[in-house]
């Protein structure tokens, strides 16, 4: 059915603006729509599948047969005008009248070449052991079987994403014990995190002849617990547990301290990008002498480097970075100790090698030196983390550093369908820097990958939940499914649909509630002002955005009590000794007043424009991360904004929806079987049947400032945003959706660039 009626009158989405079907979406939601022929209730559908249709709520309520030929209204006819007893024609437009653009329906990727399936098999010859391992299900192809069996000099394996990697260095170790007969103690095997090194002993516990004895014998684990213990052998008093800063919030307390030093507000300051960057410097091996900053936020960011390293080092205190650059110094500085470790480990294996740093790579150099028996396995089409110092050129110039290295492809994609295999391969290939190779895929199971084209945020969470909610009813599991993002703020819109919907879903355990984060709090501490004056948090809230320190608001407080008055007239009388800005604060109340009876979106803009809200963004709203830019959540924030007609409710809407945030994160750990949001850097390792990844436009997928840096010329962070698409496209098992928004932030946006294949 193309027609309902709204309180008597007839919508018909024929003639409906496109900015009105997320509103009609709702209205049905809310019960206000009915048949036009039995008056029974019906909704919206706003989908992925198929075009926007009412349909009646009732099972059992079959849809009336309502033609769908669009209503002729006849023109209404205009009086004449009588001007000086002259008769005077009605005026008319000489321009056509501009027609409303309709749904863009979805449609699916072509072009992919046709599904040839390449047979897998191994070669007539092989070793007795792998035999053996074939005889209990633990098979290997061609290419896995080169890694495998190729244990003596330098190995590098490019394993494409769903290759089957960990099979190949459970297999390998096995191999290297059982066949060469190695001594596990002399094997060294490190992985990136805690769990990845767990699972490979267990998978090596169902391996044939292998003992829990020469399992747990083995030198594994990762980078900074392998180090640790190394340190620790040789310098326990300087590296005792109880010296470690295990926790940021210890970190930003000891900046914190320097920052009041140097006149940074605590609340105004992003110290936890600050310690992002003092760690990538750390990670790149570099010194406080050795940088030299390019910008305000740089040289800010130095001098809490050094003030750290100075607290650190007076309080004999250290944090998990110091465990590589601590083990990097007593090598460079004791080579007899050095010498010990060369000798040990008479073969190296490395996992996930794309994601290595500076530090790390220097390590496992100096530890191979004499042996050379170093595989490492990765692939530098999923190097996503330059912001942890990781960089593909590791991979890249591994055979120069590495004479004589042996190239293992291991090219056969067991995770994800023909099509979208062949649409990553497509996407991926416009990368300059990269070592070539083409995945293959083993099933052809999936369709091809859909792009869909809702008209902004709100619409694009409504369309992508209304289609897993489908998927659902024909017998899918919630865990089938993953939303894929560039950053948490692009979270929002989603996280409230489902949130307001009966999905159990799940979100990462850091992701900040989209109305905590810093910007949003300032620009709603206005709103929250204008309905309660007695607000002392939303005073707090606001000092940022009017350039007052926080330490104001004990004053402010006092001011309460002497003069018995709300929070608002404290503040506006708070003295600054700056004429013009006590001048501004006298203007504060009446200003925030006449936001009372204003829509939330005409009083956010208005707070942009006539409160000066906007010079904070300029000169604040984007210190300290690129990714996260304060200008972005002020339009994400007018975008929530619309849904709703008063001030009020939108303010309980977005409390709501904080504590909301906390508690989903609560119930995450307890239901496993749930829809998982997550950003694109959380998913790499994992798998997923459907995955949809929002916002595949220039300015999300790629990112803003890598669209920046490529028009002055760099292109490593776009290459970068392209292997980001990459990751997110293999994580889909059998179906994949990319969201091109027509408009993003409430600004017109166009399709990735990464989508033109």
């Amino acid at each position: 059915m193309k027609r309902a009626l709204f309180n008597q009158e007839i919508v018909d989405l024929a003639c409906i603006s496109p900015d009105l079907l997320q509103v009609t979406f709702e209205r049905g939601k809310k019960g206000k729509l009915t048949c036009p022929a039995c008056g029974n209730p019906v909704r919206l559908y706003l989908g992925i599948s198929k075009e926007p249709h009412f349909y009646h709520t009732g099972k059992e309520i079959p849809d009336c047969h309502i033609p769908d030929k669009p209503l002729n209204q006849t023109p209404k006819q205009e009086s004449p005008i009588e001007r000086n007893g002259f008769i005077m024609p009605k005026s008319r437009s000489i321009t056509k009248p501009a027609e409303l653009p309709s749904f863009k329906q979805a449609k699916k990727i072509t072009g992919n070449p046709a599904y040839s399936p390449r047979k897998i098999g191994t070669k007539s010859q092989i070793h007795p052991y792998v035999a053996k391992l074939a005889e209990h299900g633990i098979t290997l192809d061609d290419d896995q079987l080169s890694a495998v069996t190729s244990t003596e000099g330098p190995l590098l394996v490019l394993s494409g994403a769903g290759s089957g990697k960990t099979r190949v260095l459970t297999a390998r170790t096995a191999f290297l014990l059982q066949a060469k007969e190695v001594d596990p103690g002399k094997i060294l095997l490190v992985t990136f995190t805690a769990k990845a090194a767990k699972e490979m002993k267990e998978r090596m516990l169902t391996y044939p002849d292998l003992t829990p004895a020469s399992v747990q014998r083995l030198v594994s684990g990762t980078f900074h617990s392998i180090f640790y213990k190394i340190l620790l052998f040789h310098e326990r008093e300087k590296w005792q547990n109880t010296a470690l800063i295990k926790f940021d919030w210890e970190k930003e307390h000891i900046l914190k301290s320097a920052g009041r030093e140097r006149g940074l507000d605590d609340k105004e300051f992003a110290y936890d990008a600050a310690l992002q960057q003092i760690g990538l410097w750390k990670n790149s091996l570099l010194y406080p002498s050795d940088i030299r900053p390019t910008d305000q936020w740089e040289e800010d960011c130095l001098y809490l480097y050094r003030k750290y390293e100075e607290a650190k080092n007076r309080n004999g205190r250290f944090d998990f970075d110091d465990m590589l650059i601590g083990c990097y110094t007593m090598f460079t500085e004791n080579p007899d100790v050095l010498e010990k470790y060369q000798n040990r480990f008479q073969y190296i294996l490395i996992d996930e090698f794309q994601d290595i740093n500076k530090v790390q790579y220097k390590l496992m150099k100096m530890l191979c030196k004499n042996c050379q028996n170093i595989c490492v396995v990765g692939d530098d089409d999923q190097s996503i983390y330059a912001f942890r110092g990781s960089d593909p050129s590791f991979i890249l110039n591994f055979g120069s550093d590495f004479p004589n290295t042996k190239v293992v492809k291991l090219s056969q994609n067991y995770r994800s369908s023909h099509e979208i295999v062949a649409t990553a391969n497509r996407i991926i290939a416009k990368n300059e820097k990269r070592k070539e190779k083409t995945m293959i895929a083993q099933h052809d199971k999936g369709g091809a990958p859909t792009l869909f084209y809702p008209l902004d945020e709100e619409q694009e969470a409504t369309m992508i939940v209304t289609d897993i909610g489908e998927k659902i009813e024909q017998g899918a599991a919630p865990s089938d499914f993953a939303i894929l993002y560039r950053t948490h703020s692009m979270s929002r819109a989603i996280f409230e649909r489902l949130a307001e919907s009966n999905l159990p879903f799940a979100i990462d355990q850091d992701a900040e509630a989209f109305y905590q984060r810093r910007v949003v709090k300032s620009m709603l501490a206005y709103l929250r002002l204008s309905i309660d004056e007695d607000d002392i948090r939303a005073c707090a809230d606001l000092l940022p955005a009017l350039f007052l320190k926080s330490s104001l608001l004990q004053e402010i407080k006092a001011q309460m009590i002497l003069n018995d008055c709300n929070a608002l007239t404290a503040l506006s009388n708070v003295k600054t000794g700056h004429a013009f800005q006590e001048r501004k604060l006298a203007k504060l109340p009446g200003q925030i007043r006449n936001l009372q009876n204003l829509p939330p979106l005409a009083a956010l803009e208005r707070i942009e424009k006539d409160f000066g809200f906007n010079d904070y963004i300029k000169k604040r709203g984007n210190e300290g991360s690129k990714m996260e830019k304060g200008s972005d959540d002020v339009r994400n924030l007018k975008v929530a904004a619309k849904r709703f007609n008063d001030c009020r409710s939108f303010i309980l809407h977005a409390d709501h929806m904080s504590a909301m945030n906390k508690e989903v994160k609560k119930l995450s750990k307890h239901f496993p079987q749930a829809v998982t949001l997550t950003t694109i850097h959380r998913a790499k390792g994992l798998e997923y049947k459907n995955v949809y990844i929002l916002g595949a436009v220039d300015g999300g997928l790629p990112h803003d400032y890598a669209m920046d840096d490529y028009r002055k010329g760099i292109k490593h962070a776009l290459e970068e945003e392209r292997r980001l698409m990459y990751v997110a496209a293999t994580r889909a098992k059998d179906e994949l959706y990319f969201s091109v928004l027509q408009s993003r932030g409430g600004k017109t946006a166009y399709p990735s660039r990464f989508l033109y294949i």
